[in-house]
């Protein structure tokens, strides 16, 4: 398994309010405020030269993450404890680990599973732990028959209705240094990974669950999160909730995303 990566940065309170601003909130954080659940996906980057990069405009695999041959990414889901508050204006450092990578064969062919688990700490007490769930696979084959997604339930207590562009998805990719061309470059999305348009990321519709559980139950202390299918920009997606199970519903009734805090 390869070496752990560590990475200190100050929380800027300018990047959080821009995300706010992105969301459609006030921008009212400042210094030593507690940073929203989520929002640490805006620290840390890891920039990596245009010779370092794939083609899918993330870094090239090999280092942290093992290369497994297969050319496309998607982030599956993800575990967070969120055990003491990150606060802004504060240095902090997140230490990664590389905790699983396993190959099996699917329905759809192979795939590749990577696991990899963040610690981040703050004045030497571990604030967030995240584990990341990544999917590799190969290229689609235009000729199969396209996955047929899972339903939503319909039975939520609270539903929210929130419309994507591309301006926002542009922004997000901007604020978490994210390259991923499917959420930017629609030819890239459609001719070579096979999706109707551009995708809304997966941490885009958890961001949005975790806020919602925030606001309906108070500071959350566990969440997690499974995508099941993708929510193209053009569509209106219904943040649902009951009880502590969250999900992500597409215009088709389709299940996009399954949570729970």
């Amino acid at each position: 398994m390869s070496e752990p990566v560590r990475q200190s940065d100050v929380l800027d309170p300018a990047r959080a309010q821009a995300m706010q601003v992105a969301l459609g909130q006030d921008p009212d954080l400042g210094p030593d405020d507690v940073l929203p659940p989520f929002f640490h996906q805006l620290y840390f980057w890891t920039p990596a030269p245009p010779g370092g990069l794939g083609r899918d405009g993330h870094p090239r695999v090999g280092g942290l993450i093992p290369d497994m041959g297969l050319p496309r990414r998607m982030w599956a889901g993800g575990r967070l404890a969120f055990d003491a508050p990150l606060r802004l204006g504060v240095p902090a450092t997140r230490v990664s680990f590389c905790e699983a990578a396993t190959r099996k064969v699917g329905r759809t062919g192979p795939l590749a599973f990577v696991t990899l688990r963040h610690e981040i700490v703050q004045e030497g007490v571990t604030c967030v732990t995240e584990w990341q769930d990544l999917v590799y696979r190969e290229d689609p084959d235009p000729a199969a028959l396209r996955p047929v997604p899972p339903v939503a339930r319909t039975d939520e207590e609270a539903v929210e209705v929130r419309d994507f562009d591309a301006t926002l998805l542009f922004r997000y990719s901007a604020l978490t240094f994210n390259g991923h061309r499917i959420h930017y470059d629609q030819p890239y999305a459609r001719e070579i990974e096979g999706y109707g348009g551009l995708v809304v990321h997966g941490p885009l519709l958890a961001q949005h669950l975790m806020l919602m559980a925030e606001a309906a139950l108070g500071p959350l202390d566990r969440f997690e999160f499974r995508a099941t299918a993708p929510l193209m920009h053009s569509e209106t997606g219904m943040f649902c909730r009951k009880e502590r199970a969250f999900w992500v519903r597409g215009p088709d009734g389709r299940l996009c995303m399954t949570a729970r805090a």
